[in-house]
């Protein structure tokens, strides 16, 4: 007897549910493994290739997750290591050269000229030396940063650590590839958003756009760091002072993953709901790095496009920065006033209402934050390191632990900065490129409110349970 069309629709339904939900997954998985181990025996029996034979011996390690984690973390740890500790000389040398001594010349230039002393303060004592300090202490974190980071890329490291990261993405709900495009947001968070095209989920690329903001961006590394070194560092053991400080900056980095993972969670279980898909991510083999080549192309294409855009941001902010700190309200100045306003509010959270104030004007730009928080505190505090109101000074650590401890810093305060650093609002070129990206003002005010909602309850927690205990 033959069937109505609608009794084999039917069948089929019927059928298709009783198929497991990832049997594509499955068939998927066992066409490669089985590919594996052909390629594997066929390579045994013909004798030899000892290089073949050497990467798969380390992908064993690489990719067992017994080894890989601690490896990852390891090599994670030694670069931000590399970085603090090998930056304070050039750091030093820069601020010196950029800061007091050009800084001097300008000055003399501009009065022998006859210049107005708002003239001269607003592009002299504002712009030039904002953008002095942004290049003094970005400069060397980065040409370090960049190059090791480039340097594991090529040697193969990275798509190891992406494979590592899929199956935890996938249970988070989010798609395996989000591991690379949060790598991409250690350089910086806007070329994170725009390498989220690589998911072809909408749903699961949605997900990666919004929390990419928790990899820590080139602009906040300087944060974390010279925090870990002046406060954290400090309390260690003489010598240890920046493995101590390294290990901080570690453990904050690795909270931003764990926070990625957990936001991707939520969002796959409320607003974003759907089935996790999977992808074939093709290993590459193992290569010598070619360190000149890789040197000069981490320093061109990474770290100076980076400084450039932080240049370009830093010049006006310098002069937000001077004129807030000049222009008066009443008996004070305006930053002077909206620290007093907001300062209350700033303690309940282990923060100070200069931070508050930095982060307002730092939105174009992460990478202006320290200097923003150390013109403001001399100018409210009126401590010695400075050369008038909203003016800059050279950098090095004793003198900011002198300036920040005048304005009631504690370690307390350091720790919730790190965290803050770490849970805020994206950039402006960042939220930019969400929107670009999105073309939904919805979802770049999710990505913009999201992570700063959730930095103001991290911080108060945190201060509370601080205050507590002490």
């Amino acid at each position: 007897m033959m069937k109505s069309p609608e009794d084999v629709l039917k069948q089929a339904a019927e059928l298709r549910w009783q198929l497991p939900q990832n049997l594509h997954d499955r068939i998927a998985e066992s066409i490669h493994g089985e590919a594996a181990r052909i390629a594997g025996r066929s390579v045994t029996r013909s004798a030899g290739n000892r290089r073949l034979a050497w990467q798969q011996r380390l992908d064993r390690i690489l990719t067992n997750p017994w080894t890989a984690f601690p490896i990852m973390v390891a090599v994670l740890g030694v670069i931000l290591w590399l970085t603090i500790v090998g930056a304070n000389v050039p750091s030093s040398m820069l601020a010196t050269l950029l800061v007091d001594q050009g800084h001097a010349l300008l000055t003399e230039w501009f009065v022998a000229a006859g210049a107005p002393a708002w003239v001269k303060g607003l592009l002299v004592d504002g712009m030039y030396l904002a953008t002095a300090w942004v290049i003094a202490v970005m400069l060397p974190p980065m040409a370090i940063f960049f190059p090791c980071f480039t340097l594991l890329e090529d040697f193969g490291f990275l798509p190891r650590v992406a494979f590592n990261l899929d199956r935890i993405f996938q249970k988070a709900g989010a798609h395996g590839k989000q591991a690379l495009t949060m790598a991409m947001g250690l350089g910086c968070n806007a070329a994170g958003v725009v390498a989220t095209r690589i998911i072809d989920s909408p749903r699961e690329r949605l997900i990666a756009i919004i929390t990419n903001n928790f990899s820590l961006c080139n602009g906040r590394w300087p944060t974390q760091i010279l925090m870990a070194s002046v406060f954290i560092g400090s309390l260690a053991p003489k010598g240890w002072g920046g493995s101590i400080a390294a290990l901080s900056v570690l453990v904050v980095a690795l909270l931003g993953f764990g926070f990625a993972l957990l936001t991707s969670w939520l969002l796959a279980r409320t607003v974003l709901r759907g089935e996790a898909t999977s992808f074939s991510l093709e290993l590459p083999p193992y290569r010598p790095p070619n360190f000149w080549k890789t040197l000069y192309t981490s320093l061109i294409d990474r770290t100076l496009i980076v400084l450039w855009r932080a240049v370009v941001f830093a010049l006006p902010a310098g002069a937000v920065i001077w004129l807030c700190a000049n222009i008066p309200v009443g008996d004070a100045s305006f930053a002077a006033w909206f620290v007093q306003l907001t300062d209350p509010l700033a303690w309940t959270m282990g923060l100070t209402g200069v931070i508050l104030l930095a982060y307002i004007v730092a939105i174009p730009a992460n990478e202006i934050v320290v200097p923003t928080i150390l013109m403001f505190t001399v100018l409210v505090t009126g401590a010695a390191g400075g050369a008038g109101a909203g003016v800059m000074f050279e950098p090095d650590t004793e003198t900011v632990r002198t300036i920040l401890t005048a304005g009631g810093w504690t370690t307390l305060t350091a720790v919730c900065l790190m965290l803050f650093s770490l849970c805020h609002n994206p950039c402006s070129t960042t939220l930019y490129t969400i929107y670009r990206e999105t073309r939904s003002m919805k979802w770049t005010a999710v990505s913009a409110f999201l992570p700063l909602v959730m930095g103001f309850v991290l911080c108060a927690i945190v201060a509370a349970v601080w205050r507590a205990l002490n």
